[in-house]
């Protein structure tokens, strides 16, 4: 069964970083877009970044400058580093990803959630 498996969440300080990895498993044929997602409790759920399989990024205005999206094809794995953290930040982040099961099948996946908590 395809997995995506999180890992690098944690407790940090304001201003301190961490790195998220999500790396997918299973029977994958080959991985197109990947990136990450967050929610806070009692929030909507948001994207933070995305990265294509053209190496393209995307992010939201509240994390540039300050978050970046990479990936590492040969590992099938997304990371985010996270830089200047504020507690704003704390949520519950999220790898998403669209992996090709086959040559002509692209289904989208959900990590199970990794906890980062940023305090003041």
């Amino acid at each position: 069964q395809v997995q995506l498996v999180e890992s690098g969440g944690g407790l940090v300080q304001a201003g301190g970083s961490l790195k998220l990895a999500c790396t997918a498993s299973g029977s994958i044929f080959s991985i197109n877009h990947m990136g990450w997602y967050r929610q806070a409790p009692g929030k909507q759920r948001e994207l933070v970044a995305l990265i294509t399989d053209g190496g393209t990024t995307n992010y939201a205005d509240s994390v540039k400058g300050r978050f970046t999206i990479s990936r590492d094809n040969a590992k099938n794995t997304v990371y985010l580093q996270m830089n200047s953290l504020k507690p704003d930040d704390t949520a519950v982040y999220y790898c998403y990803a669209w992996l090709y099961l086959d040559f002509k099948t692209l289904k989208t996946f959900w990590g199970q959630g990794t906890q980062v908590t940023v305090s003041s």
